[in-house]
């Protein structure tokens, strides 16, 4: 199964401790490498530098590219655990947001960024993945890049009425089992999956 290593199952047990405990808004195993994050935030009003398609093609010919993605999650008003999903600009497809690094930004920082361009999303994002998956990019020339996504945990705390994206994507919350069969990746599958299946995590 990819993703799973006993380093990974030991950061899918954190996280669910991250949203069992969300009442405190506290990562327990990071609780100083979180932080809020307002779109008034200096990062957000900085200009953000991802690598060039020139340089990305030439990575891909010797491993799968890396990608960051966000995977946002709240607690419902009927007290249980959901997930947002987002649609695809290619395809329509349902996914979570991601991204390419970028340069002068950590990896879950990144992913933060990503989460209000393509969401309108801010609030608590943990400094450590909880999990990865693999897809194919599609390009407009035909080609398809192998990419491998960290994906970093996003306590959502605002949801914005307005952000960058906004006309190009579909947003909805999901139940994690739903958002699990929803998605078309293999691995992110399985890790919503897994998400769904923490007992703990719909308790605050």
């Amino acid at each position: 199964m990819h993703g799973s290593s006993p380093r990974e199952a030991g950061r899918v047990a954190t996280f669910f401790n991250y949203v069992k405990d969300v009442g405190v808004a506290r990562l327990q195993n990071h609780r100083r490498q979180t932080r809020p994050f307002s779109p008034a935030s200096p990062s957000l009003k900085t200009e953000s530098k991802r690598p060039s398609l020139k340089k990305l093609l030439r990575k891909a010919q010797a491993k799968p590219l890396k990608q960051v993605a966000a995977l946002p999650f709240r607690i419902g008003s009927d007290g249980q655990v959901e997930v947002m999903l987002i649609t695809s600009r290619d395809t329509g497809r349902w996914i979570i947001p991601k991204g390419w690094p970028m340069i002068g930004r950590k990896a879950h920082r990144a992913a933060e960024r990503e989460a209000f361009e393509e969401a309108g999303l801010t609030g608590q994002i943990a400094a450590d993945p909880v999990g990865w998956y693999r897809y194919e990019k599609r390009l407009a020339q035909g080609r398809a890049l192998p990419c491998k996504v960290r994906v970093y945990p996003l306590r959502v705390e605002v949801q914005h009425p307005r952000w960058p994206e906004q006309a190009q994507r579909t947003l909805r919350w999901f139940a994690p089992a739903d958002a699990a069969r929803l998605v078309q990746e293999d691995d992110l599958r399985r890790l919503l999956a897994g998400f769904a299946a923490g007992p703990a995590c719909a308790r605050v």
